[in-house]
């Protein structure tokens, strides 16, 4: 009696010596599992447990692989949402290491292809893991646009060279920010057997024609920039995208103009492109539910050079503020024929396709006072700084464009979802199934990006990113108040 009293007193000091809410994982599960006690984040968390606050997504990501098998765990759906009495798995340091490295768990081994419904891509050992890329890289107020997520396309792959043991290569392609030029890319694509998955397109013009075709092939897309509602909104497998819905970022403008700047009366603009015009329809939408009226809805045609007609038929309606869905080379024009018309005094906004440096510009003078929408980096994911830096340091220029957070993210989405659905050979031959791949990018779970957390919708929508206004002020983009 006496030796199991001895027994339970030394296991019971054994774990009064953890660290409250800490035991041992089960046999097979690496790591501690851990209970979160009051006014405890990830991020203290981490910096407590590796050293480390910004390790906190590799908590998220073993945490949500564990619970896949462990229903003690706390499924993780948004780092930011954990509370107290949440069950979690904390990882090893080797772990935390690995991925802080671009390293994940997997591909599963195995000696021979998986089947797969939409077919297998073969990469023999050496060969590189190639990832397609479509933006608009030439043409007038969009190839700042594209540059820019190009950059932060590469800049993902500069962070994670290798994928199992394989050299990673982006495929880069022009779409031209066309119905056009997003076909052209996507039939070049899917022609092209060792095209894994790919990061665009940019514009919805041209994703939502190279998505039928993505479709049809059984290859995925996850587009950094295509806000068009309705580039999700046809139940489409393909169409995957790691920015936000126009249905957000519309309403969120008409708001901020009607409460904010105190406008009631407003015109609308846009240039005949499903991102155009599904954006101003949203806006209109938002600011008549909130009480404001929309005097004039009218359109242009990317190209159009003499806005004058246009702002002259919306002068006599007596708008406040004109609003602009569109990109910069149109919106630069209308900004600055606002004079010639007697509306200079009229306020101007767009939204992040006039959010570039280009816009500034080109409408010289008439940019002042000007306004858009974009993502707010204030809701933006850990390590947001040391990327600008390095992207400062490699391309000798701050970001020019909104969507690098939102490339870099893309493929890193691409990324983990190939560690999760590959198979590996002996010899190190990589067997990704397309179908699989399709899943486990639907299946994108409280993944804290550059951009945010992204978790998928079953649409294909997976950014939850919150909507900031900014101004230009003397000749800058900076936070409107």
């Amino acid at each position: 009696m006496k030796k199991w009293f001895v027994v339970v007193l030394i296991v019971t000091l054994a774990l009064m010596l953890l660290p409250w809410g800490v035991l041992a994982a089960p046999p097979g599960q690496e790591g501690k599992i851990y209970t979160l006690g009051p006014r405890e984040t990830l991020s203290l968390i981490a910096a407590r447990e590796y050293g480390n606050v910004l390790a906190y997504p590799a908590i998220v990501y073993y945490n949500n692989l564990a619970a896949q098998t462990n229903p003690q765990l706390t499924k993780i759906t948004d780092p930011n949402a954990v509370k107290p009495g949440d069950v979690i798995l904390l990882p090893t340091a080797d772990q935390v290491k690995a991925y802080l490295a671009g390293e994940r768990v997997g591909p599963a081994k195995g000696d021979a292809p998986p089947d797969d419904l939409w077919g297998v891509v073969t990469i023999g050992p050496g060969e590189p893991v190639r990832i397609g890329f479509a933006a608009a890289l030439s043409g007038a107020g969009v190839d700042v646009l594209g540059l820019d997520e190009k950059r932060g396309a590469e800049l993902a792959v500069a962070d994670r060279p290798t994928l199992a043991g394989h050299p990673v290569e982006l495929v880069v392609e022009d779409d031209l920010c066309s119905g056009e030029g997003g076909t052209a890319v996507a039939n070049k694509f899917v022609a092209d057997p060792t095209i894994v998955a790919v990061v665009g397109n940019m514009c919805s013009s041209s994703s939502i024609p190279a998505s039928d075709i993505y479709e049809k092939a059984g290859y995925t897309m996850v587009s950094p920039s295509s806000t068009a509602v309705a580039f999700t909104a046809r139940g489409l497998r393909s169409a995957n995208r790691v920015c936000w819905s126009d249905a957000i970022q519309g309403p969120a403008a008409a708001k901020f103009v009607y409460e904010k700047l105190g406008i009631r009366k407003v015109a609308t603009i846009h240039d005949g492109s499903p991102y155009g015009e599904g954006l101003v329809n949203a806006f209109a939408e938002g600011f008549k539910a909130l009480g404001g009226e929309v005097v004039a809805q009218e359109a242009v045609s990317v190209g159009d050079t003499d806005m004058r007609p246009v702002l002259t038929k919306i002068s006599v309606t007596g708008p406040e503020l004109i609003y602009f869905g569109g990109f910069v080379a149109e919106g630069a024009f209308l900004a600055s024929q606002r004079v010639d018309v007697g509306i200079e005094k009229v306020i101007f906004m767009g939204a992040d396709g006039i959010k570039a440096d280009d816009f500034i510009k080109a409408a010289g003078a008439a940019a002042e006072g000007a306004y858009a929408s974009a993502a707010d980096l204030a809701t933006a994911g850990p390590g947001v700084n040391a990327f600008l830096a390095k992207y400062e340091a490699t391309y000798g220029e701050k970001p020019p464009a909104p969507f690098h957070l939102h490339a870099y993210d893309a493929v890193n989405v691409i990324m983990d979802a190939i560690y999760a659905s590959a198979v590996q050979g002996p010899d190190g031959t990589l067997w990704i199934g397309r179908e699989a791949l399709n899943r486990a990018i639907r299946a994108t779970s409280g993944y804290q990006g550059l951009s945010g957390v992204i978790t998928c919708q079953p649409n294909g929508d997976c950014g939850t990113g919150t909507v900031a206004m900014s101004k230009v002020v003397n000749g800058q983009w900076v936070p409107a108040e």
